[in-house]
């Protein structure tokens, strides 16, 4: 078996090879990350089975993960490989190493303003939303992201390394570093980091900045290095507090096509299922697979989407004037225009 799994190996290409190191990395990645969630948990009591996880798992992880991956690679950055060929290869020289820190340091400094950007504007918060609507924030979390933000945020994230003649392993590397912190910083895991969260980013920040706490707004936007919220002036954590409340200030659809449906137009998913045959009808389905699953597994009854019962029923209210860096007190809005508060987040 050995023989055959070296003789697949080194029939792979250099990409094909790496793909196959860190691939079991992620796993491994995952089961640590599992573990830590159950010993040393940061929100005791949070289930396994938890609201929205079917959705996280199959549609946003394995379905269009897949699918982005085919319309990213070869139908944006081939096309643009192919017209603007060797020009911009001026990395090709560097050690492998030193690329992949080049790509990691400079797409989180991009990630961090554009992350800041949707949280100030009203039209590009609906292309992150769907990131912000779970109650339950775990390993598998980050993963709720709309089609636009991914296309957008992976096309100037990996475009640049085949453009600038980076060897092709740094794709698969950086691929990897990306997915092992996205769940890291989402992980449900009580990590205490200390002085070292001033530089890198972790659950200490990150959980906080999907708390539905109003003082968090316009904070915590970094992904890797927590620095460039320390630096901007947007850094928020509290000592020994923990958010009250999570998720979003309105109601949000439970279902995959719905929430991009929301992104486009306000409406309410149980109030539609009502009135609608066709949605009542793909409901319905819906509700029977998941229900067939959840009669032979009683602890996945929680993947159809029940409602998460919380203590706290509205946002809870900033502790210091306004909420946030522009110094405009947050509005909880109604759902026909649900969006974020809007303002300028500033320095």
């Amino acid at each position: 078996m050995l023989a055959s799994i070296s003789e697949f190996y080194h029939s792979l290409n250099a990409v094909g090879r790496t793909t196959f190191i860190t691939t079991p990395i992620l796993l491994l990645a995952v089961a640590v990350l599992l573990v830590l969630e159950r010993k040393i948990p940061y929100r005791k009591g949070l289930p396994f089975f938890r609201e929205g996880l079917f959705v996280d798992l199959f549609w946003y992880t394995l379905v269009q993960s897949y699918f982005l991956q085919i319309v990213i690679f070869g139908f944006i950055i081939a096309p643009l490989a192919a017209h603007f060929g060797a020009r911009f290869h001026l990395l090709s020289s560097w050690p492998v190493a030193a690329q992949v820190g080049f790509f990691v340091i400079t797409h989180d400094f991009y990630i961090y303003w554009f992350h800041r950007f949707q949280h100030s504007s009203a039209f590009f918060w609906r292309t992150h939303e769907a990131h912000h609507s779970g109650k339950q924030v775990d390993w598998l979390a980050g993963s709720r992201s709309h089609i636009m933000e991914i296309v957008i945020n992976q096309t100037i994230e990996f475009a640049p390394i085949i453009l600038l003649g980076a060897n092709p392993i740094v794709v698969p590397i950086k691929a990897l570093i990306d997915a092992v912190w996205g769940m890291y910083i989402h992980a449900n895991i009580d990590v205490k980091s200390g002085k070292l969260q001033y530089v890198v980013n972790g659950p200490e920040m990150h959980l906080w900045h999907h708390a539905d706490h109003e003082e968090v707004y316009y904070a915590n936007f970094s992904t890797k290095f927590a620095v460039w919220d320390w630096l901007f002036g947007t850094a928020f954590l509290p000592q020994n507090r923990k958010p009250e409340r999570w998720g979003l200030p309105y109601a949000f659809p439970k279902d995959y096509f719905a929430q991009h449906a929301f992104s486009v137009v306000r409406f309410d998913e149980a109030a539609l299922a009502e009135k609608s045959r066709l949605f009542r009808y793909y409901h319905g389905l819906r509700w029977r697979v998941l229900g067939w699953l959840g009669n032979r597994m009683p602890a996945a009854k929680v993947l159809q989407g029940w409602e998460v019962p919380e203590e706290v029923h509205t946002t809870v209210p900033a502790p210091r004037p306004g909420g946030n860096p522009s110094g405009a007190a947050p509005v909880a809005p109604a759902l026909a225009d649900s969006s974020r508060p809007v303002a300028t987040a500033a320095s």
